[in-house]
């Protein structure tokens, strides 16, 4: 079945659909959405390749999930889980060849890499700021 019917589908009753009050846009829960946004480009229910970006359950590093063509009718091995924990530079570098060696949607790399560098980000310690006193006069 092609992308594009399988949108007709689901795109009224998917059940990852969210629909907020006085937005227009519609937003999805879909794990394999990177921008959380009910859209055709963005769907990775319907597309043969997907790609989706998670924390790592140490707290430190993130998992880089995506779908395989081998088992594209059976759900439950359709997913396959990349954990890339050895730092933030070398884990965008990964993403990158991964999507270019294995020729996964160039269309969602930057989408990819930024959700990845926000994960990455969130997971920095924060460093207390000092409070400097005046002295007294």
């Amino acid at each position: 079945m092609s992308t594009d019917l399988q949108w007709m589908v689901i795109r009224n009753c998917s059940s990852f659909l969210v629909k907020k009050r006085n937005i227009r846009k519609y937003f999805s829960t879909d794990p394999l959405n990177l921008k959380n946004i009910h859209s055709p480009r963005y769907s990775g229910m319907i597309h043969r390749k997907a790609i989706a970006i998670e924390p790592h359950t140490s707290g430190k590093g993130i998992n880089l999930l995506y779908k395989k063509r081998k088992f594209q009718n059976k759900p439950v091995r359709n997913l396959a889980k990349i954990p890339l924990t050895k730092g933030a530079r070398r884990s965008m570098t990964s993403i990158k060849k991964f999507v270019k060696s294995n020729r996964y949607r160039r269309d969602l790399k930057m989408a990819t890499l930024r959700r990845a560098s926000a994960i990455l980000r969130s997971q920095r310690p924060i460093v207390p700021k000092r409070n400097f006193h005046k002295k007294p006069e």
